[in-house]
């Protein structure tokens, strides 16, 4: 189509222009909003001819972690896979990474997309496009200035179901999300969650609504269902159906740490194998879980002049309760970065909800953000001792590496923070960029 073709160079062209002033991979929205400005219709004409499919992934917590396994776990059996590697989960990001693709006539050449996509604007991305498969994850609160309360979430992926035309990967395990499966009808339902053996850790991965809801109980656990089934904190094998009857992957060593990393493995395998069918190979699975790196600021560990430094990112009770629990007793030098920017939510009341114990013996050597002060009050009141505050990212940071050269670092930090400082460490450590991955072997 003319006009796609059309929309696609003028985008092309604002990608080169901002890579040129300096936008590092060329901006996550802005070539996007202008090839739409040209051809309303960009996304339905770029991505009608994809034979594999289209499958959106989203939720809460986990979406950039499990998209990126889920396409490495694809490639690794031959597939050529689109997605949107920035994280950037609105649809105009969706607009622009097509935009970095070789498109014919305005057409992509790939054998499948899979795109992670923001709750709400997943429902945008599906008015234009109708993903044949839906990876749905989790419901917590989050930024509630934007997404009301846990059951608008709720209503958001039940709607992502229902505009879903082939089949849908629910967690089990998420009485939010395994509700989901009593709302849809002709399609193929997966499962994935936790083997019984481990149940008593689910806690570590939800937060729990305190108001009553009907219950549902999905079926009995099928050859298909994929169940986490961990060794350690990194190593930990997939079985399918109770007892891995239905077969298993692992056990396999991933490169990211703590159970909600091993849950989003779970998700992607159970997700591979469902589009895959007599496809699905272990041993490919095995190769693509052990060497995927973790995306950046999630767990990724940056050389920081000799010594480690991780970078994690927090944007909810939920996932910052992860976070400290997997990062969090480990005693290393701690900063933390705290932004309202709107991608962040404006509201960090949420901050209140997290318990911060678990840092009071090394305590905090530097909180910075837009919220850094409202960050070191809030570590007051669980007697987490605070060493210094400072507002400015760039300050923080040139602070928090000379006080601590010679120690192992992490910085835990919300969205807007993290792409401020994975952008500054990249500059100093000569990183690879946000979106494209790191050589084999790098962390």
């Amino acid at each position: 189509m003319l006009k796609t073709a059309v929309a696609a160079f003028a985008g092309k062209t604002a990608r080169r222009a901002a890579r040129l002033r300096g936008g590092g991979s060329g901006g996550s929205a802005l070539p996007g909003l202008v090839a739409e400005k040209i051809d309303p219709g960009f996304l339905a004409h770029a991505l009608g001819d994809v034979p594999g499919g289209i499958v959106v992934v989203s939720g809460t917590n986990g979406k950039t972690t499990t998209t990126k396994m889920l396409v490495a776990l694809l490639r690794a059996h031959g597939r050529t896979v689109f997605t949107n590697p920035t994280g950037s989960n609105f649809t105009r990001g969706v607009i622009s990474a097509l935009l970095a693709e070789r498109l014919h006539r305005g057409r992509l050449q790939a054998d499948i997309a899979v795109l992670e996509l923001d709750e709400a604007h997943a429902l945008h991305f599906a008015r234009a496009v109708a993903p044949t498969h839906a990876l749905l994850l989790n419901v917590a609160r989050d930024q509630l200035d934007r997404f009301a309360e846990i059951d608008h979430t709720a209503g958001l992926l039940t709607q992502l179901a229902g505009m879903t035309t082939q089949g849908v990967v629910l967690n089990r395990d998420d009485p939010f999300v395994n509700r989901i499966a009593t709302t849809v009808s002709g399609l193929d339902i997966a499962w994935f969650g936790l083997d019984a053996s481990i149940a008593d850790r689910l806690g570590e991965l939800q937060e729990h609504d305190a108001r009553g809801h009907e219950t549902y109980t999905p079926p009995p656990v099928g050859p298909r269902d994929a169940l986490l089934q961990p060794v350690d904190e990194h190593e930990l094998s997939v079985l399918f159906g109770e007892q891995g009857e239905g077969g298993r992957v692992g056990p396999v060593s991933l490169r990211q740490r703590g159970l909600a990393a091993m849950i989003n493995a779970t998700a992607a395998t159970a997700t591979a194998r469902a589009l895959l069918g007599d496809g699905f190979r272990t041993d490919a699975a095995e190769q693509a879980l052990r060497t995927v790196a973790p995306p950046f600021g999630r767990g990724e560990v940056v050389d920081a002049d000799g010594t480690p430094l991780e970078l994690v990112l927090v944007k909810n009770p939920a996932g910052f309760t992860v976070a400290l629990g997997t990062y969090g007793s480990t005693p290393v030098a701690t900063m933390v970065a705290i932004n309202d920017d709107y991608a962040d939510g404006r509201d960090v009341s949420w901050l209140y909800d997290v318990s911060f114990e678990s840092l009071r013996n090394k305590g905090v050597a530097i909180t910075s953000g837009v919220r850094g002060w409202d960050m070191a009050l809030r570590l007051q009141y669980d007697d987490v001792p605070v060493a210094d505050t400072e507002v400015d990212l760039a300050a923080a940071l040139d602070r928090f590496l000379a006080d601590h050269r010679d120690e192992p670092k992490r910085i835990f930090c919300t969205y807007t923070a993290m792409l401020a400082l994975r952008r500054m460490l990249g500059e100093r450590y000569d990183l690879p960029e946000m979106g494209v991955d790191a050589p084999e072997g790098a962390q």
